[in-house]
């Protein structure tokens, strides 16, 4: 299945994800390990739209999320850099997702700077991740 470069944008707008978790991690200089991830998540009846994306993108799995859901995800900083955040720039979103979008880059742009592995580095990371994904209508 071929997806067309502006239906993928409004799915993503309307399924998808720009997410920076992050966990402690005593093994990690900064004791914090920083991980970016999009996703996008269905119904395993719809699974064949996650493997399109997979296919299109070039990069990344499709795997059980939770129960009956199914989950595409793309966490290599890598394909992050330089598939997903090219795509969204030349096929931007329209919704309030693209604010979470452009914080996400941002991140992932620290990140790219090598400045998750520093103490200052992180907390701006904490910071921008903490304004990511809330709902605005509140």
């Amino acid at each position: 299945m071929k997806l067309d470069a502006q239906w993928i944008t409004g799915f993503v707008d309307g399924e998808g994800c720009f997410h920076v978790g992050l966990n402690s991690h005593p093994d990690v200089k900064t004791g914090t390990q920083v991980l970016p991830e999009f996703t996008v998540v269905q119904h395993k009846r719809d699974v064949q739209i996650l493997h399109a994306l997979k296919a299109h993108f070039k990069c990344g799995v499709v795997r059980t999320n939770h129960g009956d859901r199914m989950a595409y995800r793309v966490r290599k900083l890598e394909h992050l850099l330089q598939i997903i955040v090219p795509f969204f720039m030349k096929h931007p979103l329209k919704t309030k997702k693209r604010v979470d979008f452009e914080k996400f880059r941002d991140v992932l742009l620290l990140m790219e700077a090598g400045d998750h592995l520093k103490e200052e580095g992180v907390i701006r990371i904490r910071q921008i991740a903490s304004q990511m994904n809330r709902d605005q209508s509140r």
